[in-house]
């Protein structure tokens, strides 16, 4: 148990670690880096329903009462740009830039999942990413067990939440009356930390309501998905559904930004008009847009319910032939930062 989670972010500073947590900006739950525990946004809720976000006060003097923001883990893991390399005159120059020490502080579960699913994208078969893999190792997580899942969640339905089971260092389980953490130790890094920390043992109350906290979560998920056969669904023939959500999607790529699991890039080359210097960057793309899929000048899905269909049937099916796993963890951001308000969770359930 600890009171408190400043001397957390203070002994973390001291061992080096940008320490990166939620805070309240632009109308919306937002991760940055912070000096210390005031800056987390106390007494805060959100409010989510498909297209919809709003934050509301609760008066109260919790901290994590909110559900998944529109930043994930993916943008530590995966910026959203990145040199590769730099050539001038003859000479190239490899971007092998150290990683820096991160310590995310508020990591849900949905989103462990979801880096699980990037490590098995980036990790595995035969070529993983180095300069993921510097990220990875510098990165240390923090998660808390879910207590308020928002409108638009469906963790329980993929099996991804809302308690937290692997993938962390620390997991955090935010108590009332009197306020207080409960603090799960994930691996030897986490247990040099509280080692660190004041603490004393959870006592049999303590760990009984962290328990509750996680089972009251459970039964209150915003959504549900049957998973039951989704991939031969998704897969078996065309339906007239494609076509109506098509006709509604903007293709803006709001739902694949938002994704934490969504990887897809392109790169693009750049040179200085003063020394000549040349750079090629990746950045984040989406199978939503004309270019990502243009082969000779003409875009293979040119359609948007074509494009549409790609992703979603990629997400629930052929990521699972590629990866042995599901590409979805359930989190509902593409369906509160989606601008029309399509629901995957309805869609899904409305396919033959």
């Amino acid at each position: 148990m600890i009171d408190s989670l400043e001397p957390l972010i203070a002994g973390l500073r001291s061992r080096g670690f940008a320490v990166v947590g939620p805070v309240v900006r632009d109308g919306a739950i937002r991760f940055e880096e912070i000096a210390s525990a005031g800056r987390l946004p106390r007494g805060v809720t959100d409010d989510q329903d498909p297209g919809r976000y709003r934050l509301r006060e609760t008066g109260d003097e919790m901290i994590f009462s909110f559900a998944a923001s529109p930043d994930s883990a993916k943008r530590y893991t995966q910026p959203p740009r990145q040199a590769l390399f730099r050539m001038r005159g003859e000479r190239i120059e490899e971007a092998e830039e150290e990683a820096p020490r991160i310590a995310l502080l508020g990591v849900r579960a949905c989103d462990l999942a979801a880096i699980g699913v990037q490590d098995r994208v980036f990790l595995g078969g035969r070529h993983p990413d180095p300069a993921y893999r510097r990220r990875r190792e510098a990165l240390l997580l923090i998660a808390v067990n879910c207590a308020v899942p928002g409108g638009t969640c469906f963790c329980v339905s993929m099996g991804t939440g809302p308690k937290v089971t692997a993938g962390h260092d620390l997991a955090l389980t935010e108590l009332a009356a009197p306020h207080r953490f409960v603090v799960e130790i994930g691996g030897e890094r986490g247990a040099e930390i509280v080692r660190a920390l004041p603490h004393t043992p959870a006592s049999a109350r303590d760990l009984a309501e962290a328990e509750e906290v996680s089972r009251t979560a459970a039964g209150r998920m915003g959504r549900h998905v049957d998973t039951e056969g989704i991939q031969e669904r998704l897969s078996a023939h065309d339906s007239p559904r494609w076509q109506q959500v098509g006709a509604r999607c903007l293709t803006c790529a709001n739902c694949t930004m938002v994704c934490p699991t969504c990887f897809c890039t392109t790169v693009e080359d750049s040179t200085s008009l003063t020394d000549g210097t040349a750079e090629r960057v990746e950045r984040w793309d989406s199978c939503f847009t004309l270019e990502f899929s243009e082969v000779n000048g003409t875009p293979v899905r040119g359609s948007n319910p074509g494009r549409y269909r790609q992703w979603l049937t990629h997400k629930f099916s052929t990521w699972i032939d590629q990866f042995g796993m599901s590409g979805c963890v359930g989190c509902g951001r593409c369906i509160t930062w989606c601008p029309v308000g399509i629901d995957v969770t309805e869609e899904l359930a409305n396919l033959p």
